[in-house]
């Protein structure tokens, strides 16, 4: 009975990291091209954005990328609402048949929970170009004067607090169901 009382209260705390880890940046991602002449250096910033996984939802929807926009939103934010939801009603449904049913439909959506666990992994794929720098030399000349150009790149990115919320989600909420299920199907 313990576990029963324990998952639910986890499931509870899971909630509370689900939203700010919906809504806090995910992560930042930077972008700066530079040219260099001589001695001068002349710098300006391609891309520089904050995403959360809702910002991410919206960005993918505005720009027509709507099968991942909607991936995204059901496996982060959907199914994630609708399960904790359904686990909260079980809760107070104690000791009855409608219990075991919504366990057991829980237990059958469990496992597209370890979608949120892929959005995860995608935004560190992400996160993984971090310092990745790109850079190009032309010569060209100019009154019978040799000059030397350098073009470059460079990327940017650094985990957001949202990131870390929305792990600690995955965590909880999956050791939440485990520890409330077992006692719902013993």
């Amino acid at each position: 009975m313990i576990n029963k009382h324990l998952g639910f209260a986890l499931t509870l705390i899971a909630l509370l990291l689900f939203v700010p880890g919906i809504i806090y940046p995910m992560f930042s991602l930077n972008m700066e091209l530079k040219a260099q002449l001589s001695q001068s250096i002349l710098t300006s910033p391609i891309v520089n954005k904050e995403l959360s996984i809702l910002a991410t939802v919206e960005e993918l929807w505005r720009d027509e990328r709507l099968l991942v926009a909607m991936l995204i939103f059901a496996f982060s934010i959907l199914i994630p609402v609708i399960k904790t939801a359904l686990v909260c009603l079980a809760y107070w449904r104690k000791n009855t048949e409608i219990e075991q049913k919504i366990m057991k439909f829980i237990s059958s959506i469990g496992k597209w929970s370890m979608a949120d666990v892929f959005v995860v992994a995608v935004f560190l794929a992400i996160l993984s170009t971090n310092h990745a720098e790109t850079q190009d030399t032309q010569q060209f000349a100019i009154f019978g004067f040799k000059l030397d150009l350098l073009i470059s790149s460079e990327t940017l990115s650094n985990v957001g607090s949202g990131f870390y919320f929305f792990t600690a989600y995955c965590l909880l909420s999956l050791l939440g169901s485990h520890l409330y299920q077992k006692t719902v199907t013993n």
